[in-house]
């Protein structure tokens, strides 16, 4: 089975162009946030608040200083573009299904009055959907780019725990069981649909 198709593949290019275009939007985000007394710290996720339903579409794309950012900004690119070289669809429906299951999971199970923000949630999404991918669209080539990311970046699965003060394990957690979900439809997707008899008989 193939991973995906010629025609839905992104070249290495354009899809380093696209993601370069969205960090370099994180980055601009951060200077009008600085420049504005952190006034976008607003459109972060507030657990169990009708705002911080906003916020989960929101606060993906914000963090909380130039350090926040920076250490995010690496995997982002670098995982986003692996993602999106198999094709804008299957980029696009991993990130909502991931932005939604982090979202989900800092609005329900963090501390009440606190302030989730920053690109995290999304990057464990990726990398888990790397991880996974190849094992459920049975690819060999995507099994060994996911050894591949593995390698580089498997140490941040640790992540998900609650162990450091600050860091937001909720969106962590989320983040990755949307990469898992979204590397299960991805091989339903590609997934040889039964061929119906002909005349459109049923047998059992």
């Amino acid at each position: 089975m193939q991973g995906s198709s010629r025609s839905e593949r992104v070249g290495f290019g354009t899809a380093l162009v696209a993601i370069a275009v969205l960090v370099g939007g994180m980055w601009l985000l951060e200077g009008v946030d600085q420049a504005s007394s952190n006034a976008l710290d607003a459109y972060g996720i507030r657990p169990r608040t009708g705002e911080g339903l906003v916020g989960v579409f929101t606060a993906p794309w914000l963090h909380g200083g130039w350090e926040h950012l920076v250490s995010n900004t690496l995997p982002f690119l670098v995982l986003g573009i692996i993602v999106l070289l198999e094709g804008w669809r299957s980029w696009a429906r991993a990130t909502l299904i991931v932005i939604l299951t982090s979202g989900a999971a800092v609005w329900l199970l963090a501390p009440t009055n606190s302030l989730t923000l920053g690109a995290s949630g999304v990057v464990f999404g990726w990398l888990v959907y790397l991880l996974a991918r190849g094992f459920f669209t049975g690819s060999p080539g995507q099994i060994a780019t996911g050894v591949v990311v593995f390698l580089f970046y498997g140490g941040m699965l640790w992540g998900v725990l609650p162990t450091d003060v600050g860091v937001s394990w909720q969106a962590h957690l989320g983040g990755a069981l949307g990469g898992l979900l979204a590397a299960r439809s991805r091989g339903r997707a590609l997934r040889p649909r039964p061929q119906t008899p002909a005349g459109g008989g049923h047998y059992y």
